[in-house]
């Protein structure tokens, strides 16, 4: 983790030892944003709770993903971290490495963990473990412009990356972009694993060192930037977010970007016009993609763990759940909310749900998140041209494997 040092977890356990002040019944919560919808969601969410609950309270606390890893490590350098915290699941382990994460096993009963759809709660597990439990999943596709790949010769969307840069090469003929490639902020990494995973490479080794130098991932790299000088992709690939990827495509101006389902309610909302397909992302050799999610977990320093399981019971109940992935546009995470009709009939989500069998996770081991801002970096400097890929990759290796797996 960024910054990780001893102070953290002595600060950690110093806020253990005051637990004595704190109000019975009291609990904080620490989400980041998807939408508009989120805040009145969590909001409205604490305020049922308390009137189920008399004597508790609930804080909430809304920000961005771009501050809320940062804002973690302060409030815990500050002994004053919330009871539960909303993160990216791939920051989890770091988290537990450092001794900072209640075991899920220790205040939720079989039952509870029963609820979960197996592969989105494993993908919160530490050695066979669980630590956080998933508030939101999503697995990755292309998305299209079905008029802009209809006049390049794709009308069922790009299956291959040879189709990928055959339709771009067109697209780009009519003035428009071919395919977005994000450059910055986080999941910045997860784009090139995309090309890297769907050629038969590897992220890290069995031994968790890194794998992504290999000659896989640098013929993945090279991919990428041969799409970026010959003009296939949006201009200024490093400084583009998914945001402005996503804005891009509902403007028109794009014709092939990779992202989750979240994207397809900013369509509806923003580009209702806007005709486009659904499809995998494009094999390299091999059908993959990427399965994503973002968790719950309870710090051991809350001072009412107690509370805040019964209202993580409350927020996983199947009318908050419904009112969350509708809002949100993400895939169910509980058995009973993924087999209600509102989902298991939704013609976006089914484009999504047949991906499953396929996907891969971030691996969560200590130093992840080092490693990926490793490949980050690396990343944006083959977009710029300041470094070929072979160099960046093996120079971001050499980092990552001085933080991988490191107590």
């Amino acid at each position: 983790m960024k910054n990780r040092n001893t102070t953290l977890l002595a600060g950690a356990i110093l806020l253990g030892l005051s637990s004595l002040t704190a109000q019975a019944g009291n609990i904080r919560i620490a989400m980041s944003s998807y939408s508009d919808n989120t805040r009145p969601w969590l909001e409205a969410l604490a305020r049922d709770y308390e009137k189920a609950n008399p004597g508790d309270k609930v804080k909430v606390e809304v920000g961005s993903w771009e501050n809320m890893q940062q804002k973690l490590q302060a409030e815990i350098a500050s002994n004053n971290p919330p009871d539960l915290a909303h993160v990216a699941t791939r920051w989890v382990g770091d988290f537990v490495n450092d001794g900072l994460v209640e075991p899920v096993d220790n205040y939720a009963n079989a039952a509870f963990k029963d609820q979960f759809i197996p592969a989105f709660l494993k993908a919160g597990n530490i050695n066979g473990k669980p630590y956080a439990l998933p508030i939101a999943a999503s697995v990755r596709a292309m998305f299209y412009n079905k008029d802009m790949l209809s006049k390049a010769g794709f009308p069922n969307g790009p299956k291959t990356w040879d189709d990928v840069i055959a339709a771009a090469k067109k697209i780009k003929a009519t003035g428009a972009y071919g395919y977005g490639i994000q450059g910055k902020d986080l999941d910045t990494d997860t784009y090139f694993y995309y090309a890297l995973w769907s050629m038969g490479g590897d992220v890290l080794d069995a031994g968790n060192k890194a794998a992504f130098n290999s000659p896989t991932g640098v013929k993945a790299a090279t991919l990428y930037k041969s799409m970026i000088d010959q003009g296939l992709t949006e201009p200024g690939v490093a400084g583009n977010t998914r945001y402005d990827l996503h804005n891009l495509f509902k403007q028109g101006r794009l014709g092939m970007v990779i992202s989750l389902p979240p994207l397809a309610k900013e369509i509806a909302k923003d580009a209702p016009q806007l005709k486009y397909g659904i499809t995998g992302v494009p094999n390299g050799g091999k059908d993959i993609t990427f399965g994503v999610t973002d968790s719950i977990m309870m710090f051991k320093t809350s001072k009412n763990k107690e509370t805040a399981q019964k209202f993580l019971n409350f927020m996983f109940s199947k009318t908050a759940r419904l009112k969350f992935d509708q809002g949100e546009g993400f895939m169910p995470v509980t058995r009973e909310v993924a087999n209600d009709p509102v989902f298991k009939d939704d013609p976006v989500l089914s484009e999504f749900v047949t991906l499953l069998p396929n996907a891969r996770f971030a691996p969560l081991v200590a130093g992840w998140e080092d490693s990926a801002q490793a490949v980050t970096n690396a990343l944006q400097a083959i977009y710029q041209g300041k470094a070929e890929p072979k160099a960046a990759l093996d120079k971001a290796a050499a980092e990552a494997n001085t933080k991988l797996n490191k107590k």
